[in-house]
């Protein structure tokens, strides 16, 4: 064989060789289990109380590997006017303009750029958060509770999540009361989601 050949034919084989070698990027789409799946958040007010808040409305996009976690993708997009913090008037406020605005923008989103896996059970998730017309690159920390066959449906996998984030408000123009109103407001998914074609 000509040195030129050999060169060809041992490039080729590392080729294949790095080809077979390399991960399989197979992350499919998964379903949200809406009747298991919840948006909250907490926000201080003046150092008294903490309120409890939640989002009713949401819908996301998730491509799953369990095998590889990293090649996991996510996007939410919430209905701002959708908040509940279980007090109308407060409600009606947070809606407003001194918020989130809702009329001039009524959808919250967030897109992820980038999974690493930072446990057996754990993952760091970063993305873009789009809020009020401003955009964010934010992380959040995603731990797996449980993976497996549903007790009702062993023919339906099941995965289980709690996402948790830090969001810090200004970040994103919303500045109404200063520190004294949550400058820092912790979020938190609960998420069940299962394969979109189960095999």
């Amino acid at each position: 064989m000509r040195p030129n050949s050999l060169a060809a034919a041992l490039g080729a084989a590392a080729l294949a060789a790095a080809v077979i070698a390399a991960p399989a990027f197979a992350a499919e789409r998964w379903n949200i289990d809406k009747s298991h799946a919840h948006i909250s958040f907490q926000a201080d007010h003046l150092g008294f109380s903490v309120v409890q808040g939640q989002f009713r409305e949401f819908d996301g996009d998730i491509m799953f590997d369990p095998e590889n976690i990293e090649a996991t993708e996510v996007s939410f997009t919430v209905q701002a006017a959708s908040v509940d913090t279980f007090w109308p008037k407060r409600d009606e406020h947070i809606r407003s303009a001194d918020f989130l605005n809702v009329a001039e923008h009524p959808t919250i989103t967030f897109v992820s750029t980038g999974v690493e896996k930072t446990g057996d059970d754990t993952a760091t998730i970063t993305g873009d958060l789009t809020m009020i017309g401003e955009t964010r690159e934010v992380s959040f920390e995603a731990t797996l509770n449980k993976l497996g066959p549903s007790p009702f449906n062993p023919d339906q996998t099941i995965a289980g999540f709690v996402i948790e984030g830090v969001i810090t408000r200004a970040d994103f123009g919303m500045t109404y009361g200063g520190d004294a109103f949550a400058a820092r407001i912790p979020v938190r998914v609960d998420l069940e989601i299962s394969p979109a074609n189960p095999s």
